[in-house]
């Protein structure tokens, strides 16, 4: 193989894991395969689940050595989709690929679904939703603070390149009171920072 990609479910508006009941929460499918992987030479792409540049860090740490991502791009002036207002903010619609609009019609996505043959759009089986994200704004922008929080990651780890990434960091269990201490807490946000948004 040239390279294994590896997420069954973990993203944004994907709904696999509720509709089909398969799938690994992504962290782990990604250190299982990397495991497997181990000594091939066959590099592992992380396809979805990431919100943050730290995730992107969590994924090289577990082995990979790319990532595909919807969700993180959506909102860009780059993304498809017009911006809309609603409630006074702008956003940009964003759809999966296993949603109902884009498996229809003939250049539709329902062969990855393994439905090509359903020609009636009220028989498909949809794997994902269509809805809003906000705006983002210009894609630049966007990837400078991934860049930027990737490098973040390596300086706190002591890492001078993707391979010591791959091979230097541990992970440590964090629990459920770690993970509120880890994001914003006890305060209002009044300005939003670009790279960070709770939901």
């Amino acid at each position: 193989a040239d390279a294994v990609k590896v997420g069954i479910g973990p993203g944004s508006i994907c709904t696999t894991r509720i509709v089909a009941g398969v799938g690994v929460p992504q962290i782990t499918a990604v250190t299982n395969v990397a495991k497997a992987l181990e000594g091939s030479g066959v590099p592992l792409i992380a396809d979805g689940g990431l919100r943050y540049s730290g995730d992107i860090a969590k994924v090289l740490v577990a082995g990979g050595y790319s990532v595909m991502v919807g969700g993180l791009l959506a909102g860009t002036d780059e993304s498809p989709g017009e911006v809309e207002i609603y409630q006074g903010r702008s956003y940009k619609s964003y759809r999966g690929m296993g949603s109902l609009g884009a498996m229809s019609g003939k250049s539709g996505s329902s062969d990855r679904y393994f439905q090509e043959d359903t020609k009636e759009s009220d028989k498909l089986v949809p794997e994902g939703i269509e809805g809003r994200v906000p705006y983002k704004g210009p894609l630049i922008n966007v990837i400078t603070q991934l860049v930027g929080g990737i490098r973040a990651s390596m300086g706190y780890t002591g890492c001078t390149n993707l391979e010591q990434m791959r091979t230097k960091p541990e992970f440590v269990r964090v629990t459920n009171a770690g993970m509120r201490e880890s994001h914003v807490h006890d305060v209002t946000i009044t300005k939003e920072a670009p790279n960070y948004r709770q939901s």
